[in-house]
């Protein structure tokens, strides 16, 4: 399937066939689960890394946009 934003939106996690981490996946990171020196944060995607790892802040290439390998995962 394409990349898909409504999905991100609807709090779905997306991954794409090809990444090579085990169990990498992006998904949304709503506004309000944290606080940076006294800041809110806002709405941003995150990555779930191959290390355990949530990197806030991924954004997609264009490769990556207009692949047809991502899937919704579980």
């Amino acid at each position: 399937m394409p990349f898909d934003i409504k999905a991100l939106k609807e709090g779905k996690k997306l991954a794409r066939k090809g990444w090579n981490g085990k169990e990498m996946y992006i998904t949304l990171i709503p506004a309000g689960n944290a606080m940076f020196q006294g800041y809110p944060m806002q709405d941003c995607v995150g990555m779930k890394t191959a290390n355990n790892l949530m990197q806030p802040g991924w954004l997609p290439s264009q490769a990556d946009m207009l692949a047809e390998d991502w899937v919704i995962v579980e």
